[in-house]
């Protein structure tokens, strides 16, 4: 069985090697360090962590100030506050400036569980992609977190990196993480599935049912929205005849709509997207909300086959 971790974990285990690697980061947070564990910077480097309270919006205005004086600014809040609460701030001081600041949002989907629709941010990733100079990372498990925390360190300008609420499977054989560079994970000639977050995972379990069954399958773990790595995805619709995109999110506006708009103005092919399809989430356990919202591998797998036969 794949070894899980909570990707906020391996976050915060991050930002310590970070800041003590380089004095120049900052970490800043909401009155939520212990769930983003941003608490763990804050243990070792006291005073360059900062506390805002439940002040998202006064977070991200000095989260602009700080690194207009050269400062590198992680900060953390749960998705929903960090992308709706906040969004004139990152629109106006951090995006339009085009500042050094990683937004690293946790609590990300419908697998928030038991929180319910007030915390469930499905509609974050949209939000993000529409602000110029803004790059996103969606990591599908705890060590391409790492790596994705170490690629944005690496990378000036702003960055939305969505991470979720509960342990996820590590996916084996994935190889290194490049920023803006598609993994494929399989290949096939006839279906492509390209997900990103903890859906790779739920995709992964049914391109493996579905290699069982005699049916290849390109699988993509796509987890740099933007920029996008559209050679993949062209690729991917010169030699398939359909393509399936499973997110953690609204079908309008995420990785789906980003893919629609390559192949529509390149190399139309069909699109079927898997997401939340004009609901908010709803309180449950992760398991049952995936099942709830047609997000599973047993949905992903089902889709596939309705279109093949």
């Amino acid at each position: 069985m794949a070894e899980q971790f909570y990707q906020r974990d391996v976050y915060g285990e991050t930002l310590v090697k970070l800041g003590a690697q380089d004095k120049n980061i900052v970490v800043l947070d909401a009155d939520l360090s212990s769930s983003t564990r941003t608490n763990l910077f804050a243990k070792q480097f006291p005073e360059r962590f900062f506390n805002f309270g439940v002040a998202e919006q006064n977070m991200m205005a000095t989260a602009a100030g700080l690194a207009s004086c050269g400062k590198t600014v992680f900060l953390s809040t749960f998705a929903v506050f960090a992308s709706g609460r906040a969004w004139d701030q990152v629109r106006v001081s951090i995006s339009y400036n085009n500042f050094n600041v990683k937004i690293v949002a946790t609590h990300a989907g419908i697998t928030v569980g038991p929180d319910g629709a007030s915390h469930q941010a499905l509609e974050d990733i949209a939000l993000m992609r529409v602000l110029p100079n803004m790059n996103i990372i969606v990591p599908c498990d705890g060590p391409q977190t790492g790596e994705a925390i170490m690629a944005a360190a690496n990378t000036p300008g702003p960055f939305y990196i969505r991470l979720g609420r509960p342990k996820i499977p590590t996916l084996e054989n994935k190889g290194k993480f490049e920023f803006g560079k598609a993994q494929i994970l399989t290949q096939g000639t006839e279906v492509a599935i390209v997900a990103c977050g903890v859906l790779v995972s739920e995709a992964a379990a049914a391109v493996k049912s579905l290699e069982a069954k005699g049916i290849k399958v390109s699988l993509i773990n796509m987890h740099t929205i933007r920029p996008l790595d559209k050679s993949v995805i062209l690729n991917l619709a010169q030699k398939n005849k359909l393509i399936v995109v499973c997110e953690e999110h609204n079908v309008i506006g995420g990785l789906a709509s980003s893919i629609d708009e390559v192949v529509a103005e390149n190399f139309p092919v069909k699109v079927i997207r898997v997401g939340v399809r004009n609901r908010f989430g709803q309180s449950g356990e992760p398991e049952e909300l995936l099942k709830e919202y047609h997000l599973g591998r047993e949905d992903i797998e089902k889709i596939v086959l309705a279109q093949i036969s």
